[in-house]
């Protein structure tokens, strides 16, 4: 599952807190059920427009990852949570929300990998399909995307 939560109306201060950003990042993983592998990396960007500063930052799990950008200015938020296995989307929605004082959010979910069984018991065989294909395909293979 795919989640991108956009958020509008926030509170700019909290937007442009780092600290705050790298505490989501810490804590959200446990809190949806995922296992974090990482330390969250977290930094402040200033571009071209200095209007469009904010803070981003990402932290890697087992099942994928968790984004976040921030754009104090504008008051708005873009979060990412990428997992290979379900977890409960309405828990990190709050979790956004709550985080960043949010007044509205606009929540889409992408199922990714649908091809891929869901049952462990019917992907182990596939994906061990799949590495004896990598392997026998040498360092030439070809890229699938």
């Amino acid at each position: 599952m795919h989640l991108t939560i956009d958020g509008f109306g926030a509170n700019p201060e909290k937007l442009a807190s780092e600290e705050l950003v790298r505490e989501l990042l810490d804590r959200l993983p446990e809190r949806i059920a995922m296992t974090k592998i990482a330390t969250p990396h977290v930094q402040r960007y200033v571009g071209e427009k200095p209007e469009d500063w904010g803070v981003s930052g990402f932290v890697l799990i087992a099942e994928s990852h968790i984004a976040v950008h921030t754009f104090p200015q504008h008051r708005y938020v873009w979060v990412d949570v990428f997992s290979c296995k379900g977890f409960e989307g309405e828990l990190a929605v709050d979790e956004v929300t709550f985080a960043f004082d949010l007044e509205k959010a606009r929540i889409r979910t992408h199922d990714r990998g649908l091809e891929y069984p869901h049952i462990v018991d019917e992907a182990v065989p596939v994906a061990a399909r799949e590495r004896e294909a990598v392997t026998a395909a040498g360092p030439q293979r070809e890229r699938v995307r």
